[in-house]
């Protein structure tokens, strides 16, 4: 029994900081985190987001597509990954009404000290703002989700909020191939008002990987989206 209680709690602790969905750590911090959109039955939206970028290969190709459709997202960064050369696609978001936002490229991060937490992230929008000639918006995604009150801490040093995304609405597939036509038709049919969707331009590691199942995914997604009644919107931030 002993050992059972033992493993349930270390269950519950490894949850806490690295679940996909809000868990205890969010319930003890109310209104620090998103994870759903506020929903409007008066324009009801689903909310698309992109991790890991900018990507020179696929992130302009994604920026046509919303260009082409009407509609604005949100792009999750990484510091490492934003440069002179890819400054002009990060400016290129801006000017076409996208959010841009800070992600993480180590789940680790959430062990440091809400303090050095604070000053990776704020180095990161000052990068942001310099290269680019515009400020991120105060959310930030840590990458996987993995997450730790030092980081709760640190965004509150910011006066950011973490961003999640809503339960099952990825484009992980269990290690298999990512199909673009799959990925729209089961993001279409799961999908509700105020939900928070996320797909990956990029890599953590890899600063140009192949992610033309994000592209296909997000033309043939908006308008399954628009066919439901609901539009495609940027997260408020």
């Amino acid at each position: 029994m002993l050992l059972l209680v033992a493993a349930i709690g270390t269950g519950v602790l490894f949850l806490a900081h690295t679940a996909p969905f809000p868990f205890v750590l969010e319930g003890l911090r109310r209104g620090d985190s998103m994870w759903h959109a506020p929903a409007d039955p008066l324009a009801p939206a689903v909310y698309l987001t992109y991790d890991d970028g900018p990507n020179p290969a696929a992130t302009p190709l994604l920026l046509d597509v919303l260009q082409a459709e009407g509609v604005s997202a949100t792009f999750f960064l990484i510091d490492a990954h934003l440069t002179p050369e890819t400054a002009p696609i990060v400016r290129r978001m801006f000017e076409e009404g996208h959010a841009v936002a800070l992600h993480s490229s180590e789940r680790w991060l959430m062990l440091g000290s809400a303090e050095q937490i604070a000053d990776r992230l704020r180095e990161a929008a000052d990068r942001i703002e310099q290269l680019a000639g515009s400020r991120p918006c105060a959310l930030f995604r840590p990458h996987a989700g993995w997450r730790s009150s030092e980081m709760y801490s640190a965004l509150d040093l910011l006066g950011y909020r973490l961003a999640g995304w809503s339960w099952g609405l990825w484009d992980w597939h269990w290690w298999q191939p990512r199909d673009g036509a799959a990925l729209a038709e089961r993001l279409a049919r799961r999908v509700s008002d105020g939900d928070i969707v996320v797909m990956h331009d990029g890599h953590h590691l890899d600063p140009q990987p192949d992610r033309r199942y994000a592209v296909e995914a997000t033309a043939r997604l908006v308008p399954a989206l628009r066919a439901r009644g609901l539009g495609v919107n940027r997260l408020p931030c």
